[in-house]
Formats: structure tokens, C-alpha cells, sequence
């Protein structure tokens, strides 16, 4: 098996509805332009509060995805 290098890339993704909506969002849009994704990990959570409630989800994400040979 070939060696492989990756590269790791940081995008933020964002929803009305959930922290997990926020995340696919993020790697759904990054997957129309990036090829070979491979994992990725939520390095930051937050949101936004209106009249007592969460109003909108925020996450970043580092995605990590293999170089082409």
C-alpha cells in the first residue's frame, strides 16, 4: 500500500436546527469541491441565543483528505 499525504483544511458549518445539521452542511458544501475526504473533527461549538432560546448552530470543523498521487 502507497504512502499517502493528507492535508487538513478549516471550514465552519451553521444551522437553525442542530449542531449535527451544522456539521453535514460543512461536508456536504466541502465535498463539491474537495475530492478524497477522509474524517474530520468538530474543534469548536457555539451558537446564537434569541428570546431564551438557540437561535443557530455554529461548528467548526477541521476536515482532513488525502492529496492526489
Amino acid at each position: 500500500m502507497p504512502d499517502h499525504v493528507y492535508k487538513v483544511i478549516e471550514i465552519v458549518g451553521s444551522s437553525s436546527e442542530s449542531i449535527e445539521d451544522a456539521i453535514d452542511n460543512a461536508i456536504q458544501r466541502a465535498s463539491k469541491t474537495l475530492k478524497h475526504l477522509n474524517w474530520f473533527q468538530v474543534v469548536e461549538t457555539r451558537g446564537h441565543i434569541e428570546d431564551g432560546k438557540v437561535a443557530h448552530y455554529q461548528v467548526i470543523l477541521k476536515i482532513g483528505f488525502r492529496l492526489e498521487d
